[in-house]
């Protein structure tokens, strides 16, 4: 199902199919309306991000807001009234922002003249009609200040503050959020926790006798200690903690001699993969399911960008990403493949050479770097696309020394049939 059809499913649940049309596809200026068979007032009044009451006022309805079908309805218009802008920053998606503004989505699109299918960019300015002053998490005065660490992300440090990367842009009034550097001073949400680094989490081996652990919301100690097979005693003690039904989320434990287990099996497609491997892939399971990730559209739009970026084709990145995860960036194969584009480690660390500079898997911008560079690399000196992609697949080497195996011919006709969904 396209987004197209996933916006009209959710609009049609009070509107008929046809009023949704015109809906999503409105004017440019919504000052007129046509009443559907099966609309209410109510209805029309979400769709267009207007109220109820404005719409009865309007149009000098009765107080039981009676309408017919045919009925010419007056719509004010919110594209140029009570309208605000807003800066896109990672993590925002138009729901959020409908949310956050107390407009909609459907109003948002019209204003800004998009289809339901239009995905939001980094940076772009959005005009949001009919909004509201958007909520904040605190104000400058009461905030706190932190210092970018190495490894740090907006994600992470917001996962950790216990806030949101856009409550967080908003708040330091940063235009694109991909962008912090080490030592920049930040401002956080009063009492909010102290932020853990992204780079504090084991993404490639299990072979010290212990791991570390970011404490997730609704995380308690009995329940960790099961996940990592140790005791709710022994994580006390390594930690220093005196009071066990008191963690906080952002919190980092000391896991003494255990990893996660459970979480990913250990056979795939056949394939039986190395206790150290699965073991690993695990703890990077465990991780992944206590931070803050972008969702699958967002996941998706982050695909996009970067394939602009690094001039990779965006279909392909796309159709790689689909094909791979479906967008889903805490997904972990019991081969260690991390992320929305599983990357394996050692394919992760030859990523690194390939940009200059030291990728952290488990963190959603660096793997969407990792897969691209691999993807442009791969397509190097004018490589055939099916070989390229078999190279992602089944690895460059192999598929140059024994050529396609029969799952890789498989993988790679699905790839490019999904091209054509992404073009």
């Amino acid at each position: 199902m396209d987004l197209r059809t996933a916006a009209l499913r959710t609009v049609s649940s009070s509107l008929t199919a046809t009023a949704a049309l015109a809906i999503l596809a409105g004017p440019a200026l919504a000052q007129d309306y046509v009443v559907q068979p099966g609309d209410t007032v109510s209805a029309i009044a979400y769709g267009h991000g207007v109220s109820v009451e404005t719409i009865v006022s309007a149009n000098a309805l009765n107080s039981s807001a009676f309408i017919f079908a045919g009925q010419r309805l007056t719509l004010p218009d919110t594209a140029t009234n009570d309208a605000t802008t807003h800066v896109v920053a990672r993590g925002d998606d138009l729901s959020t922002l409908a949310s956050t503004y107390g407009s909609t989505v459907a109003a948002i699109q019209r204003a800004n003249g998009m289809s339901a299918s239009t995905l939001i960019r980094i940076g772009e300015t959005l005009s949001i009609p009919g909004a509201t002053s958007a909520t904040t998490t605190t104000t400058v005065s009461t905030a706190t200040p932190y210092v970018v660490q190495s490894g740090d992300t907006l994600w992470s440090i917001a996962a950790s503050a216990g806030t949101s990367a856009t409550a967080l842009a908003q708040l330091n009034g940063l235009s694109n959020p991909s962008l912090i550097r080490i030592n920049q001073l930040l401002t956080l949400p009063s009492g909010a926790a102290n932020p853990a680094t992204a780079n504090s989490v084991n993404t490639t081996t299990t072979e010290s006798t212990s791991s570390t652990y970011v404490v997730a919301f609704g995380d308690t100690l009995s329940g960790i200690a099961v996940r990592f097979g140790t005791t709710v005693a022994s994580l006390a003690n390594t930690n220093g903690i005196t009071n066990t039904s008191s963690i906080r989320a952002g919190q980092s434990l000391t896991i003494p001699g255990g990893t996660p287990t459970g979480l990913v099996g250990d056979t795939f497609l056949g394939r039986t993969y190395a206790t150290a491997v699965v073991a690993a892939a695990n703890v990077n399971k465990a991780s992944l399911n206590a931070m803050t990730v972008p969702s699958r559209v967002q996941m998706q739009q982050l695909v996009v960008d970067t394939a602009n970026a690094m001039g990779v084709s965006t279909s392909l990145a796309q159709a790689i990403a689909y094909q791979e995860s479906g967008f889903n960036m805490r997904a972990v194969s019991p081969a260690n493949a991390i992320g929305c584009m599983q990357v394996i480690p050692t394919s992760g660390e030859w990523a690194s050479d390939l940009v200059g500079r030291d990728l952290n898997l488990l963190d959603a911008e660096d793997n969407v770097v990792a897969g691209v560079a691999i993807l442009r690399q791969l397509q190097r000196n004018g490589t055939p696309l099916e070989t390229a992609i078999a190279g992602y697949y089944q690895g460059e080497r192999s598929v140059r020394e024994r050529g396609m195996n029969t799952d890789t011919k498989a993988y790679v006709a699905s790839v490019v049939a999904l091209m054509g969904r992404f073009e």
